[in-house]
């Protein structure tokens, strides 16, 4: 489901408006739009430019421009403390989604996505009689290296929450 059509149904009351993907490191949703100042020191600082300015002047990732490395410029560059070092952990809890849409899943060959993942978390399983790629949850880091090669857009990056309830 586009952007749009999540509005037209939330706007029906059908469902809730997805929260936007933050910058790595960022605090919760209602203390970091406390604490973001919307300066874009975050957005100039990223080297890999997946960050962008979105509603409310409020940094975005927004995958399709590429992944993130989890280099951190944008924490150090984060004077407010909306964004924090994460440290070990998962700088987010985000992982890779496919939709109905994969060129594989339909049967024809396209790996674009195993290729593009650094963790390799995507992987061929058997699927009715032939390979389908799969995301494995728990080498996947949510980076999102693999949302821009895939030729359909048929990969979004979702809260692990969003995951486990089965949300799209």
């Amino acid at each position: 489901m586009g952007v749009a059509m999540e509005r037209r149904a939330f706007l029906r009351g059908r469902r809730r408006l997805p929260q936007p993907l933050r910058p790595p490191g960022a605090c919760a949703e209602a203390v970091f739009v406390a604490r973001c100042d919307r300066c874009d020191g975050c957005i100039r600082a990223c080297p890999e430019r997946i960050l962008r300015r979105g509603g409310g002047g409020f940094p975005e990732i927004d995958f399709t421009r590429g992944g993130c490395t989890f280099c951190g410029r944008c924490v150090t560059a984060c004077a407010r403390g909306a964004l924090a070092p994460w440290g070990r952990g998962r700088p987010w809890m985000l992982e890779a989604r496919l939709d109905a849409a994969c060129l594989a899943l339909q049967g024809i060959g396209c790996m674009s996505c195993l290729d593009a993942c650094p963790r390799e978390a995507i992987a061929l399983r058997p699927l009715c009689g032939r390979l389908a790629p799969q995301v494995d949850a728990a080498r996947c880091d949510g980076c999102g290296a693999c949302v821009r090669p895939c030729p359909v857009g048929a990969i979004r990056m979702v809260r692990r929450e969003d995951a486990a309830r089965g949300a799209a």
